[in-house]
């Protein structure tokens, strides 16, 4: 049962990543399974996006706390955090054009808790005197991580060097300078 349930979210996230229009029958058939399966397993098409956020968020939430723990300075473990999140990003990239739709606050409710760590984080650099401070760590990262997940979902993504670009992109939305972004990444691919 869970491995069906499993494979249906998969399928969900790859159907959904290609177009996220993509209703429940074309998940189903993607799947290999009837609209029934399906439905048994999500009764709505909101559930099912709660479903692919939850997990998103796990795997995020996992990630950060495991960077967060090191002794580095916050751009470091910035650096370090994009590095680890990007698959994780590009494979729930679609939750960023699903939070723009009807499932906006379904979604934004999940998303609490790693926002909360991050905003924990870039507060931790706004007192060291690592990250701007024009703005509140909580609007401040919302900007830096949006602009990954914009990344991520951009054509750039495709290519080895997207996630250089995101990590640069979001220290300098950040605040860090250019010089500082580009050593903290240094020959990362």
């Amino acid at each position: 049962m869970n491995e069906t349930r499993d494979r249906i979210l998969d399928v969900a996230l790859a159907v959904l990543g290609d177009n996220p229009d993509a209703g429940m029958g074309d998940i189903a058939a993607a799947a290999g399974v009837v609209r029934r399966t399906v439905y048994g397993h999500f009764p709505s098409r909101l559930d099912l996006v709660r479903t692919l956020t939850e997990r998103a968020v796990t795997e995020m939430t996992a990630v950060l706390t495991d960077v967060d723990a090191s002794d580095a300075q916050a751009d470091a473990t910035w650096v370090e955090f994009i590095a680890r999140i990007w698959p994780v990003a590009h494979r729930y990239r679609v939750l960023l054009a699903l939070r723009r739709g009807e499932y906006g606050d379904a979604i934004h409710s999940l998303l609490g808790p790693v926002d909360e760590l991050l905003a924990d984080l870039v507060k931790r650099g706004q007192d060291s005197d690592v990250f701007a401070q024009h703005l509140p760590a909580g609007i401040l990262s919302q900007l830096a991580y949006g602009a990954v997940f914009a990344i991520a979902d951009s054509d750039l993504s495709k290519e080895a060097h997207g996630v250089r670009a995101a990590t640069i992109t979001s220290l300098l939305m950040l605040g860090v300078p250019e010089a500082r972004a580009i050593a903290l990444v240094g020959d990362q691919p």
